[in-house]
C-alpha cells in the first residue's frame, strides 16, 4: 500500500510539474507580449516634435504615462475624449521625455515631463487622468507616485486599474472607489488597501476630488461624466453620438451588476496558445487614438495575437489629436503577417498613400478596414466581432467582459471555443502521463523487482 501511494504521488508530481511548467512558460511569454511589450528597437531622431498648442484660457488635462508600460485603452480614452471637446489642453505627461510603451507594443512620445508640465502651468493641472500602470518595479513607479502626491489636491480621474496606482500613492484612504473587477482576483486590492471602500457595482463614482472608473470601457462613462460636469450634459452627449457609443445611459446612471470572476479561457489562451497570430497595424497621420488602442488592447490581451506597429517612415506619426507615435516596423521590411489592419473610421482616405505603398509592394495579405467598413458603429463593437471570427466565441466573450462592454447589439459569431489551447493542453497532459509511466517502469518498478529478486536470493542461500 505504501509503495502504491508513492507511485501515485510520483505520477501526480510529474503531471503537475510538466503541465504547470509549460503553462507557466506560456503565460509568462504572453504577458511579456502585452504588459511587457517595451520597445527594444532603436529610437529614431525625435527632433522637431510638435506639441498641441497651450491655451492658458483652457483647463489642462495631464494624461499619465508610466515608467514600465501603460494600459493602452486606459490612456487613449481620456486623451481622445477630452481632446474631442476642443475645450481642454490635453497632454501626455511622464517623468521624463523618453519614449513610453503602451500595452501590446504601441510607442508614445510624451509631450512634457513632470518638471516641464509644472513649469508650463505654474500650478497643478486641472485634471490628472491616471490609467493603469504596472508597478512591478517600485523604483520606476516612485517618480509617478511623488508627482501624484505633489498634486493630490487637484481633480484626479482614475481609469480602470489606475485606482490601484492612486491607492499605492496613498491618495484613496477613506474614499469609495470603483476599479476593474479583475483587481479583486489578481491584485487583491481589498486586502492590499483595506482603508479604501472598493465598489464593484458602479461603472464610475465620485468621492471628493477623485472620480474613479471600473473596467476599461467604464472609463468612457467616467470621462463623459467629468465633461458633463465641466461643459454641460449636451457636450458629453454630443461626443457619445459622434462615436456611436451605445451605452451613454450609464453616464446618467452608473449602477451595474458586477461581472462574475471567470478567467478560465483567458488563462488557457495565455498558457497554451503557442501558435500566436501576427497582426500588423498601420500607423498614419490623423488616426484616431481609441481606434488604435482598440486593436492593440483587444487582440493582444487575449493571448492569441501578437500585434506589430507598422508605418511608411521612421519619423513619428501624429494622431488626430496631436499624439506622437513611432512604429517598430516599416512597410519596407514588414515581417510575415497573418493580417494587416488599418484602424480608424477615415482610414481609406487618410492612409491612402500608405495603402498605395502596401499594394505596390505586392504584399500577400489584404488590408482589413475594420472600423471604416463599419463607420456607423462603435469601434469596440466591430473589433470584438472581428476577434470572435478570428478566434472563437469564448475568447471574444472574455474580451467583452474584460472591457466591461455592455452593449446589447454586439453580434459575436465564430467557433464555440479555442481549439488549439485545448488541444495543446491535452497533448501536454498526455505527454506528462507517458513520462510518468516511463519513469515508473524504468526506475520505480525496476527497483521494486530488483529488491524482490534480492530477497529471493537471500532466502535460497
Amino acid at each position: 500500500m505504501k509503495k502504491l501511494l508513492l507511485r501515485l504521488i510520483a505520477y501526480i508530481s510529474i503531471f503537475t510539474v510538466m503541465v504547470g511548467g509549460v503553462g507557466f512558460f506560456g503565460i509568462t511569454r504572453s504577458q511579456k507580449d502585452f504588459y511587457g511589450a517595451i520597445r527594444q528597437e532603436p529610437i529614431p531622431s525625435l527632433q522637431g516634435i510638435e506639441k498641441p498648442e497651450y491655451d492658458p484660457n483652457k483647463p489642462t488635462v495631464a494624461v499619465l504615462l508610466g515608467n514600465e508600460t501603460t494600459e493602452g485603452s486606459d490612456f487613449m480614452i481620456p486623451y481622445e475624449l477630452f481632446s474631442r471637446t476642443g475645450e481642454f489642453n490635453v497632454y501626455a505627461v511622464a517623468s521624463d521625455n523618453e519614449v513610453r510603451s503602451l500595452t501590446g507594443g504601441l510607442d508614445v512620445i510624451p509631450h512634457y515631463s513632470f518638471k516641464e508640465m509644472d513649469i508650463l502651468l505654474g500650478k497643478s493641472p486641472d485634471i490628472i487622468a491616471i490609467p493603469f500602470m504596472p508597478m512591478n518595479d517600485e523604483k520606476k513607479f516612485q517618480p509617478v507616485q511623488e508627482w501624484l502626491q505633489k498634486h493630490s489636491n487637484t481633480n484626479l480621474l482614475s481609469i480602470c486599474g489606475g485606482s490601484g496606482n492612486l491607492a499605492a500613492a496613498g491618495l484613496l484612504k477613506g474614499k469609495s472607489v470603483a476599479t476593474h473587477w479583475q483587481n479583486r482576483l489578481f491584485d487583491a486590492v481589498e486586502k492590499k488597501f483595506p482603508e479604501t471602500d472598493w465598489r464593484w457595482d458602479q461603472r464610475y463614482m465620485q468621492d471628493g476630488n477623485v472620480v474613479s472608473s471600473a473596467g476599461v470601457s467604464s472609463g468612457i462613462d467616467a470621462v463623459l461624466y467629468v465633461i458633463s460636469q465641466r461643459l454641460g450634459e449636451p457636450a458629453a452627449e454630443k461626443i457619445a453620438q459622434e462615436m456611436n457609443y451605445p451605452s451613454y445611459h450609464f453616464v446618467q446612471n452608473p449602477k451595474m451588476a458586477p461581472f462574475d470572476v471567470d478567467v478560465r479561457t483567458y488563462t488557457l489562451n495565455n498558457a497554451f496558445q503557442w501558435n500566436k497570430k501576427k497582426a500588423g497595424v498601420l500607423l498614419y497621420n490623423g488616426v484616431e487614438e481609441m481606434a488604435l488602442a482598440s486593436v492593440f488592447d483587444i487582440y493582444s490581451d487575449t493571448g492569441t495575437t501578437k500585434v506589430l506597429s507598422i508605418s511608411s517612415s521612421e519619423h513619428p506619426i501624429v494622431t488626430k489629436h496631436g499624439l506622437n507615435l513611432i512604429s517598430r516596423h516599416l512597410l519596407s521590411n514588414t515581417p510575415q503577417l497573418d493580417k494587416m489592419i488599418v484602424p480608424g473610421r477615415e482610414a481609406k482616405s487618410l492612409a491612402a498613400e500608405e495603402i498605395k505603398n502596401w499594394n505596390e509592394k505586392g504584399n500577400a495579405k489584404e488590408l482589413s478596414f475594420v472600423h471604416s467598413d463599419s463607420s456607423d458603429r462603435f469601434i469596440f463593437e466591430v473589433q470584438l466581432e472581428d476577434l470572435a471570427k478570428q478566434e472563437d466565441l469564448l475568447t471574444a466573450q472574455h474580451a467583452v467582459k474584460r472591457l466591461e462592454f455592455r452593449a446589447n447589439d454586439i453580434q459575436l459569431e465564430g467557433k464555440p471555443f479555442p481549439l488549439e489551447p485545448y488541444g495543446n493542453l491535452f497533448f501536454t497532459g498526455l505527454l506528462a502521463v507517458f513520462t510518468a509511466f516511463y519513469i515508473d517502469r524504468r526506475f520505480i518498478m525496476k527497483k521494486r523487482r530488483t529488491s524482490k529478486s534480492n530477497d529471493s536470493s537471500q532466502k535460497m542461500s
